[in-house]
Order: C-alpha cells, then sequence, then structure tokens
C-alpha cells in the first residue's frame, strides 16, 4: 500500500514539515520513493517506523540519538548489542524522569489537596451563616 506525505501526516499526527524534517536528518529506517511528479511515496512500514520514532522523541530522545538508532537498524544485523545500549540507556533517561514527574505530582496533590480544604472550609461558613 503506497500512502501520500499528507496520509502520513494524518496517520501519524506529524505536520507535512516535520515529515521532510525527519526524512532530512535520516530519521526514517527505509529511503522515501518517489511515485510519478516526484511525490514521495510512503509505506505502512514507513508509518510504523515514524510512530516509533515519535514515542522516542515524546519520552525526550534527542533527535542524533534516534538518527544513531535509525542508522543501526539500516545496517541490519549485527549491531544488536549497540541497539539495545541505546535503548537501556534512553529507558535509564525516562526512568528517572518518572521518578521526578512523580515527585513534582505528589507536591502538585498534596497542594491541590490544602487548596480544596481551604475552599470547602470557607464554603461551610458561608453555608452555616
Amino acid at each position: 500500500m503506497s500512502l501520500s506525505i499528507g496520509q502520513v501526516a494524518e496517520r501519524t499526527g506529524l505536520s507535512v514539515h516535520a515529515l521532510r524534517f525527519y526524512e532530512k536528518e535520516g530519521i526514517l529506517a527505509n529511503q522515501v520513493h518517489r511515485g510519478p511528479g516526484g511525490r514521495r511515496v510512503y509505506t505502512q512500514q514507513d508509518v510504523d517506523w515514524l510512530r516509533m520514532c515519535i514515542m522516542l522523541r515524546m519520552s525526550g530522545m534527542p533527535v542524533p540519538e534516534i538518527r544513531r538508532y535509525t542508522e543501526l537498524v539500516r545496517q541490519g544485523d549485527g549491531n544488536e548489542l549497540q541497539r539495545l545500549e541505546i535503548l537501556k540507556e534512553h529507558q535509564e533517561r525516562v526512568r528517572q524522569q518518572m521518578a521526578q514527574l512523580q515527585d513534582c505530582m505528589d507536591l502538585i496533590t498534596h497542594k491541590v489537596g490544602v487548596y480544596q480544604d481551604y475552599v470547602n472550609s470557607i464554603a461551610a461558613k458561608a453555608v452555616g451563616q
């Protein structure tokens, strides 16, 4: 199945500009083919790859690191240990990020409770008057 750049943008949530950027940066695992008239033609495999890259970016992986991972995938078998190391290092960074976010959530939850109790006590006093 061939997909236009607009269809890929729709399926991934990326803008056409972002898709071109990803292609220019060497983020796509496969070379994007051109159809009649020079228009880009994508496959479902490209969409699946882009979805993974989007998740890696959303989790904070820098573009150069995604590019390095992509280059290793393009090289084929024999570098799985390097790919594993990239993903394990990123996994650890995400774990640390999640722990920090949990600390933030705990603080925010505490402050919401404090203010909710205060607002409730004011409302109770107003009803009691």
